[in-house]
């Protein structure tokens, strides 16, 4: 099998395994991110400043005073129906996994599973065959092996190569989570879907393929690119410190794979995390289409500071550890299945084991 279709397959599998792991807590993510709508602005000024009227003698009058008083201390209190209608605000991380849980259930964290596991699979798949192709073209060899650096620069422009093919799976993941969180807590304001095929078909339907399923294009090259960066550069520094002394990385065991895929996933969700807060809020609601990328990361800057572009980061980074190192596992143990399949490799790996065993 050629090494490129190795590193589909492979990529594949990690993919599969990682996302049907943190997938929960990337619901809590897109719900934490999504929940101040940026449409919802009130205009406070003009609701602290009222308008100067003509004095009535009546209306001005003391006894008038006290009716309106006893009138406000007998209105009964907001209905349920309309207590409901007020957007849930979530306290953090634990609260909207907890509310979410109590609500809809356990389950329901993996409403919409089908588009970012599809987006998982194909976006690793072609994640890993970008990131070996582009090191074959720096000169990467059996015999030669590229410098740290180039091995990040690999990942950069891999990143950039596959969130071409990610941005649909989010698009639609965004939605179908933003839009359950929607039903659940009684708020309107975003599409309703049937399931995963309704929700592509109205989307390409209603904004078409460039502002519907490529909504938030921009944030998501600028999420992947530098992520992909600290991903391959973080993952192979670790394999890098582990390598015995004139060994190679087929010395390493699966240990150094988790410790190295556990370390890359937090230094890829920090890389740039405040681009996919906007990325979430353009993918999740089809009225930011129009809106570009810098425009609502100002917005939301001047609203909510800092605090705001990294709202979600926390649970993000928790979550990212043990899926991340759980994709590096499944690639490189499925790498070294292929290894073991292959007539020259195993041949190889049999001389080296003799030689080894033979000198100790």
């Amino acid at each position: 099998m050629a090494d490129g279709w190795k590193d589909f397959v492979a990529g594949t599998v990690g993919g599969f395994s990682g996302k049907l792991l943190d997938y929960p807590f990337d619901t809590v993510k897109v719900l934490l991110q999504t929940q101040h709508s940026l449409d919802s602005t009130t205009k406070v000024n003009s609701q602290q400043t009222p308008n100067k009227a003509i004095k009535n003698p009546i209306t001005n009058s003391p006894l008038h005073s006290t009716i309106q008083q006893a009138k406000i201390m007998t209105k009964p209190p907001p209905s349920a129906a309309a207590t409901a209608s007020q957007p849930l605000v979530y306290r953090g991380a634990i609260h909207c996994l907890t509310h979410t849980i109590q609500t809809r259930g356990f389950l329901s964290l993996y409403t919409g599973l089908p588009s970012p596991l599809l987006g998982s699979m194909a976006e690793n798949a072609v994640l890993f065959l970008s990131y070996g192709e582009v090191k074959r073209l720096l000169g990467e060899t059996k015999e030669k092996e590229l410098t740290l650096f180039q091995l990040a620069m690999a990942g950069a422009a891999a990143g950039g190569i596959t969130s071409w093919v990610l941005n649909p799976f989010e698009v639609i993941k965004c939605q179908m989570q933003v839009m359950n969180s929607d039903a659940a807590n009684g708020t309107a304001g975003h599409r309703k879907y049937k399931g995963f095929v309704d929700c592509v078909l109205q989307t390409v339907k209603n904004d078409g393929i460039a502002k519907g399923l490529y909504r938030g294009q921009t944030s998501l090259m600028l999420r992947e690119i530098p992520g992909n960066f600290c991903w391959y550069g973080v993952y192979e520094g670790v394999c890098l410190s582990q390598m015995p002394e004139g060994g190679t990385k087929l010395d390493l065991g699966p240990s150094t794979h988790l410790i190295g895929g556990a370390a890359a996933g937090v230094a890829y969700w920090t890389a740039f995390y405040p681009a996919d807060t906007v990325g979430s809020q353009m993918r999740a609601n089809p009225n930011y289409a129009s809106r570009g990328f810098l425009e609502i990361f100002i917005e939301i800057y001047r609203k909510e500071g800092l605090a705001g572009l990294y709202r979600g980061w926390g649970i993000t980074a928790i979550r990212a550890a043990p899926a991340h190192a759980l994709i590096f596992a499944m690639y490189e143990q499925t790498i070294a299945m292929f290894r073991r399949w292959d007539p020259e490799t195993r041949d190889c790996l049999d001389r080296r084991s003799g030689s080894i065993s033979h000198s100790s």
